[in-house]
């Protein structure tokens, strides 16, 4: 106590302004030494200084808050369901998802209302998993740049487009690439400035469209030249049946 008024007597002489926030604080303590029970009817123990010396049982300040649950109100990407449950930290809960109105608590009228449950089906939901979109979205902005020798023949197969997603820094394995309606193979030059898309599943369930581009490659006098930025300029379909699901894949910006 004689601290607290020193502080506010050099704060009002020094001429500060001091701002009190109420704050809620809760001490446990527990009396080191027990006191003395009085006969009925008989006057109270006078208590000694022993008496008033106090063992902290808990402080609620260092104490730490248990998790909240909450219950999504919509499909988040990368997050969950619709009705899925979430044990989040409190400032997490509130600040993320509680104050922007994406989840409510999870109080039994709440888990009655949106069907809720921890482990909610992606039956219920338009993707099978809650990072598809954003996989999806991802896939679809990119330009695959297929890298193929200008010299030794080829013939385009699944495993050149798994490569060069890998180079691009996607997983894809072979089996989920589906290949475009007919043979590519070269060298062929004619190849350079047209584009075609393949298409990948995801999940065994969702499937989006990605551009690609065959990049001819060699080295010395027979290296073609570099195109800046060309991966934002719209070429050619290489297949005509492709040409209208081409236009409507965004290219990047």
């Amino acid at each position: 106590m004689f601290g607290l008024r020193s502080l506010v007597h050099n704060a009002i002489t020094s001429g500060c302004n001091i701002n009190h926030q109420q704050t809620r604080n809760t001490f446990i303590l527990k009396r080191k030494t027990a006191v003395p029970l009085h006969k009925k009817g008989g006057q109270p123990i006078k208590l000694k200084g022993r008496h008033f010396v106090y063992d902290l049982v808990e402080d609620t300040n260092v104490k730490r808050k248990p998790d909240v649950k909450v219950i999504l109100n919509q499909f988040i990407d990368g997050v969950g369901n619709k009705g899925q449950v979430l044990t989040l930290r409190p400032h997490q809960a509130y600040n993320e998802y509680l104050v922007p109105g994406l989840a409510v608590y999870a109080s039994p009228q709440n888990v009655e209302k949106y069907n809720a449950n921890e482990e909610k089906s992606t039956s219920e939901s338009n993707y099978s998993s809650p990072y598809v979109h954003r996989t999806v979205g991802c896939l679809s902005r990119v330009v695959l740049q297929i890298t193929m020798s200008k010299i030794e023949p080829w013939v385009l197969e699944p495993w050149h487009i798994s490569t060069s997603f890998r180079k691009s820094g996607f997983m894809v394995p072979e089996h989920v690439i589906e290949m475009p309606p007919a043979q590519i193979k070269g060298p062929d030059l004619s190849l350079q400035d047209k584009e075609f898309y393949v298409t990948v599943t995801i999940n065994n369930t969702e499937k989006v469209n990605v551009r690609c581009r065959i990049h001819h490659w060699a080295t010395g006098m027979e290296r073609l030249p570099w195109e800046e930025f060309h991966w934002k300029k719209p070429k050619e379909a290489l297949f005509p049946e492709q040409a209208a699901e081409l236009e409507k894949i965004p290219l990047p910006q």
